[in-house]
């Protein structure tokens, strides 16, 4: 492997667990690729499927923000992208700002997730600013210096990579804020403690996601999560994201997936992965 893509910009979460990812690459493989910052998730996620680079890191579920809708939308959009790796990250969020104090602050900007992250703790301190969502949490802190009325939430480190002074820390309404997020790259991966997968139901009708849903029970396979995302195509008509802990080339998962072939219209296996604990 020699680049992974990744949101940006520079000190973004996202950059944060590319990097691990290649230190793992590096221990693990002797393999240290090159990251490759865009702007977008979705452009991140389909410069990994052109081939542009060789996997994307991307964020896929928060503890406290639910789950990241574009990576489940592009993941099942493309289908030659499976997930190679799974990486928890502990998120630790500070307010940056050129700003004296809290009481001059009138806007602040973050990721969407970061906001919802931080809704307790704006409502004590910041209840009258507005909040702006951006594209990253790092997108807005080039323009804090021209602007002592406006803050960001960020990564600590992102202060020092800016050089910008930190007026809060830590923010997040929860101490134990985790993001996952996916390496996703166009190898199918057989083995791993945990396996993804997603479908479409035939139709609407009562029991229709019953049916699915019995055949992991009667395999004896604990489901860890599951997700509706709409297909986009008529109200009311759902995909189904799913994990489930077992692995692929488990003979229980293969039976259970033969068997769901015939009570889905359309399914999708993203791969099996393992659980990787990052450390700040």
């Amino acid at each position: 492997m020699t680049s992974i893509a990744h949101l940006g910009p520079a000190g973004s979460y996202s950059e944060l667990a590319a990097t691990n990812y290649a230190h793992w690459l590096k221990i693990h493989h002797n393999q240290l690729p090159t990251l490759k910052p865009y702007n977008t998730i979705a452009k991140a996620i389909k410069a990994a499927a052109i081939g542009e680079t060789d996997a994307a890191v991307v964020p896929i579920e928060n503890s406290i923000g639910g789950s990241v809708r574009d990576t489940l939308d592009m993941l099942w959009e493309l289908d030659n992208l499976k997930i190679q790796n799974n990486l928890v990250i502990p998120i630790h969020h500070a307010l940056l700002s050129h700003a004296d104090s809290l009481n001059t602050i009138k806007t602040v900007y973050s990721h969407p997730q970061a906001l919802t992250q931080c809704q307790k703790w704006l409502a004590v301190n910041l209840s009258t600013a507005v909040q702006i969502a951006t594209s990253s949490t790092t997108e807005a802190l080039p323009r804090l210096s021209s602007d002592k009325t406006i803050a960001a939430i960020s990564p600590l480190w992102a202060a020092k990579l800016y050089d910008i002074p930190t007026l809060a820390d830590p923010i997040n309404d929860n101490p134990d804020n985790a993001t996952r997020f996916w390496v996703l790259g166009q190898h199918l991966v057989s083995h791993g403690s945990h396996t993804s997968l997603a479908f479409r139901l035939p139709d609407n009708t009562p029991g229709a996601l019953l049916k699915p849903l019995q055949l992991f029970a009667t395999q004896g396979i604990n489901m860890s999560r599951i997700e509706s995302r709409p297909t986009k195509l008529a109200l009311g008509d759902y995909r189904f994201f799913i994990d489930i802990e077992a692995s692929l080339d488990d003979p229980n998962t293969q039976a259970a997936l033969q068997l769901l072939k015939n009570c889905t219209r359309s399914l999708k296996i993203f791969g099996s992965y393992e659980q990787i604990q990052v450390q700040n």
